[in-house]
C-alpha cells in the first residue's frame, strides 16, 4: 500500500488519468463559456479525438465508469493513491450526471435562456477546477483534498 509522499513518476501519472472521465462529461457543459472565451478553446482541442471516440460509442461512458470501479478501485493490487484519485474522478463524474437531472428538470422550468447558461457555466468552470486541482495535486504526489468528495473516497478506501 503506498502511503502519502511515497509515489513513484509512473503512479502519479496513471493516477491522473481518470480525471479525464468528468472533463469528457462535462465538456457538454462548456458550450456557453467556450462560446464567449473562444480562445479558450485551444486547451481543449487535444481532447478533440477522445470526445469523437467517447461519444461516438454508445454506453461508452457507463463502460468506463464500471471498468474503472472493478477493475482500478477494487483492485488492492494497485497503490492507494491510483485507486483515491480514480474513485474520486469516479464521483466527479457522478456529480455531472446528477447536474445533467438538475438541468433537465431546470430546463423545463419557464426560467430563460440566461439561467441555462449561467447553471451551464457554473457546472462546467466548477467540474474542470476541480479535476484541474487534482491533476495538479497528482502530479506532484499529493492526494487531492476536495471537501466532501475527498471525505466520501477516504469511508470507500480504507488505508
Amino acid at each position: 500500500m503506498t502511503w502519502r509522499g511515497s509515489t513513484t513518476f509512473p503512479e502519479r501519472i496513471f493516477a491522473c488519468l481518470p480525471y479525464l472521465l468528468p472533463i469528457v462529461e462535462v465538456f457538454v457543459y462548456g458550450q456557453f463559456f467556450l462560446t464567449q472565451f473562444p480562445f479558450l478553446q485551444v486547451l481543449f482541442l487535444p481532447l478533440l479525438p477522445l470526445l469523437r471516440v467517447y461519444y461516438g460509442v454508445r454506453y461508452a461512458g457507463l463502460i468506463i465508469f464500471f471498468a474503472l470501479f472493478i477493475f482500478v478501485v477494487r483492485n488492492e493490487k494497485i497503490s492507494h493513491f491510483i485507486r483515491f484519485n480514480t474513485l474520486q474522478a469516479i464521483l466527479l463524474d457522478i456529480i455531472v450526471f446528477l447536474f445533467g437531472v438538475l438541468t433537465d428538470v431546470v430546463g423545463l422550468l419557464p426560467a430563460g435562456n440566461f439561467a441555462m447558461q449561467t447553471l451551464y457555466t457554473t457546472i462546467f468552470l466548477g467540474i474542470v477546477a476541480a479535476s484541474a486541482y487534482s491533476v495538479i495535486q497528482s502530479l506532484w504526489g499529493r492526494y487531492a483534498e476536495i471537501p466532501a468528495i475527498s471525505d466520501a473516497v477516504y469511508m470507500q478506501l480504507p488505508r
